[in-house]
């Protein structure tokens, strides 16, 4: 640090050792997760510990350049967190030093990585890259340590399934031991049985040595006619032993193949060998695709030569139509037709699928080859565009540790992280262009750092809850109120004789307004978009009323402050316009489903307006006893009985509550009797269509209902019955009545 200033010394040693730790962290988490990606190939190899620690440094090569974009941002957040919340920053700022200046010597340092981080890329990491491949592969192909189970059959060793009913670990003895062979062909199958068995590992870790004790072996004879269908029994041979070896081939030895089978990987090159291979492929594309199109030119797009005389008949003859033929053609000959014409077809996309599965190949290549080209420049650049979306960011939160700053770090990574993997997968497909999929992720991380750190230059409160919820308030109008406090230490008092007077003036001039505006009744259309003025009335009298609210607020008396708290706070052009500038108002107007949106808000904010008015003239009338009573004047919210001895408003009080619960049990009632009255004509209906209807004659009953229609004087019948007649007219409920009366 050398020729450096002291601001640079200081930031410095506050930014570097969280840097490295930040590294060493991320870069720790990374290769976790790659090991955790590749476990099944490191367990159960047997591979030794130079062979795991070439896997993990080359692992951690290439994840070098991953990790230094998440160190770097989330060094630089918690920097600036911590000078924030230590109140340095603003140390700094008010020295003069702007935020550009005290981002400046980290800047240098992040500098210097981006240009360590495409150094990775480009130089150091294709070796690695191709050691780490060439080892992963080599434990893919590796055999596995021998580890036999119990009671189940092992088959990972070449040509013999193994089962061990028991087996005792400190000796290594297999007990109750059953082996088929099938190293000399199925033919000759071998079935071992032995009462006891150890295995072990020759010297030279190619082979298996296993002992077996007191057994047999069973070995099947060939025969020249023997098959599968014959249903006979096969000859075998048997041999009784008391002990018997066999050596089993079986290489444990870790192999490394060869690195130069991977050279023409693009992750395993330069950015100027990857431009020599893209040259390479564009040549062999285009020799490919010349020769494509020429042999599918000559194959099914030349036309057939055909010979003069024929050509001249044809000429003289009478072109027929071709529903004619279609028409004269009969359906045997049309199928014949189709299926012919469809299975050339085929027979031709398969031709051209086929011949074009190498030049699809190598397209393929081609655009991994431009991925990798793309991801070192932008990998390198992520570095830069991180820190500052990570310094001016730490240094509008202004909190410092690992708390917040390590979420931030990590919600943002996660973002980039998705959309540059979601570019680079789609430009590798080819459905985006390769420049537009690799370069999105940049493209939306750069406009967000500049954002920020313009806002944390200007000392803007890019994240102050307190301001949204503002905005939020005035976009929906909703209503806030005051909060105003006694003071501890008061310098001079009120003059409350003319504060008294004015909040009289204040009052005169609310009722004033109130009677004269009709707030009631909604606005002109046309005058409220396109001829609007600002009411300089309710603008003075807002003015008027925040001047008496300002000067009392200084008062020593803790009713006065109380009722200053309920003066409400006043839109002064809510009521008269939806926007200040006139061309927005006038494209609103135009809009016509927005513009009536507007408009009824409108009419909502002079009804608030109208409520406000009424407000200030209490609060008025309180502040004026407050300040003339003193202890003996009412809080807001109580009774002010003692102040009108009127008891009529009580009196009304009472009798609307009266009239209310009358009024709703009234309502109760009616519902419980047409609730009543359903179910019972409900359980009427449903006896009616239980009961079975009679089969009767037609005629009989008609005698007896005309007389007894005779008989019966006529009355007056309610409406209720009526509707009751009405509504068993139907035949299914009207036969039961005829029957009746027939036997009557």
């Amino acid at each position: 640090m050398i020729g450096l200033k002291k601001l640079d010394r200081y930031i410095l040693s506050k930014f570097l050792p969280l840097f490295v730790g930040a590294f060493f962290i991320c870069l720790f988490i990374f290769m976790m997760q790659f090991t955790w990606r590749y476990l099944d190939e490191l367990i159960g190899k047997g591979l030794t510990m130079d062979v795991l620690a070439q896997f993990f440094w080359h692992m951690g090569i290439t994840l070098i350049p991953t990790s230094l974009p998440l160190a770097i941002l989330l060094a630089s957040l918690i920097t600036f967190g911590n000078l924030g919340e230590d109140l340095e920053l603003l140390a700094m700022k008010a020295a003069g030093v702007p935020l550009i200046r005290i981002m400046r010597p980290i800047l240098m340092v992040v500098v210097l990585m981006t240009g360590v981080s495409f150094y990775f890329q480009n130089v150091t990491g294709p070796h690695a890259q191709i050691s780490l491949r060439t080892l992963l592969i080599s434990m893919k192909q590796a055999q596995p340590a021998v580890e036999i189970p119990e009671g189940v059959f092992y088959n990972d060793l070449p040509n013999i399934n193994l089962f061990v009913e028991r087996k005792n670990a400190e000796t290594g003895m297999l007990y109750n031991v059953i082996i088929y062979k099938t190293d000399q062909g199925f033919d000759r199958a071998q079935i071992v049985l032995a009462d006891s068995g150890r295995m072990e590992v020759s010297a030279d870790k190619m082979h298996l040595t296993l002992d077996l004790w007191q057994g047999a072996l069973f070995e099947n004879l060939q025969q020249e006619n023997f098959s599968a269908l014959n249903t006979g029994n096969a000859p075998y041979d048997r041999e009784v032993f008391g002990y018997k070896r066999f050596l089993i081939d079986f290489d444990s030895n870790f192999a490394l193949m060869d690195q130069n089978m991977l050279r023409d990987m693009p992750q395993a090159k330069s950015m100027a060998e990857i431009n020599t291979s893209l040259d390479s492929m564009s040549l062999a594309l285009d020799s490919m695709g010349l020769r494509l199109h020429q042999e599918a030119r000559l194959r099914y797009y030349t036309p057939q030569a055909m010979p003069e005389r024929e050509a001249k008949t044809l000429a003289k003859t009478t072109p027929l139509p071709y529903d004619s033929l279609l028409a004269a053609a009969s359906p045997n000959a049309l199928r014949s037709a189709e299926q012919t014409a469809l299975q050339n077809i085929r027979s031709a996309m398969m031709d051209l699928e086929w011949k074009a599965t190498p030049a699809d190949q190598t397209e393929k290549l081609y655009r991994g080859h431009q991925v990798e080209w793309h991801q070192k420049i932008t990998l390198s650049l992520a570095c830069l565009l991180f820190f500052f979306v990570g310094a001016p960011l730490g240094a509008i939160i202004r909190k410092g540790g690992l708390g917040m700053p390590a979420v931030v770090s990590v919600a943002i990574f996660i973002a980039y992280y998705i959309i540059n993997i979601s570019g680079m997968k789609m430009a590798r497909d080819g459905n985006w262009g390769m420049v537009y999929g690799m370069w999105i992720s940049s493209a939306v991380l750069l406009p967000f750092g500049i954002f920020l750190t313009y806002k944390a230059n200007k000392d803007s409160m890019v994240f102050n809850s307190e301001l949204y919820l503002r905005l939020f308030r005035q976009v929906l109008g909703l209503r806030s109120r005051r909060h105003i406090d006694r003071k501890e230490v008061i310098i001079e008092d009120p003059d409350y004789d003319a504060m008294v007077t004015a909040l009289d003036e204040l009052a005169t001039e609310a009722r004033t307004y109130s009677e004269q505006t009709r707030l009631l009744r909604l606005p002109n259309y046309f005058r409220l978009f396109f001829r609007n003025t600002p009411d300089h009335r309710i603008i003075a009298l807002s003015e008027k009323m925040e001047d008496i609210v300002a000067h009392l607020a200084n008062s020593r008396k803790h009713k006065v402050i109380a009722w200053l708290n309920e003066f409400p706070i006043i839109f002064t052009s809510a009521h008269t316009t939806p926007f200040e500038r006139r061309w927005a108002n006038v494209l609103c107007g135009l809009c016509l489903p927005l513009g009536l949106v507007m408009w009824l808000r409108i009419g909502r904010f002079r009804l608030r307006l109208h409520r406000d008015l009424k407000q200030i003239q209490r609060a008025c009338q309180g502040t004026t006893r407050a300040i003339t009573l003193g202890d003996d004047a009412f809080m807001p919210g109580e009774s002010d009985r003692a102040a009108n001895d009127d008891p009529r408003p009580v009196a009304r009080r009472r009798r609307r509550r009266l009239m209310a619960l009358v009024a709703v049990a009234i309502v109760a009632l009616l519902a419980g009797i047409a609730v009543q009255r359903c179910e019972r004509q409900q359980a009427h209906t449903e006896r009616m269509e239980d009961e079975p209807a009679p089969t009767t004659d037609k005629t009989a009953p008609g005698a007896p209902e005309r007389a007894g229609r005779s008989a019966t004087p006529p009355t007056r019948r309610s409406s209720g019955e009526d509707d009751a007649d009405r509504r068993v007219s139907s035949p299914q409920l009207l036969a039961p009545k005829q029957m009746e009366i027939g036997r009557q």
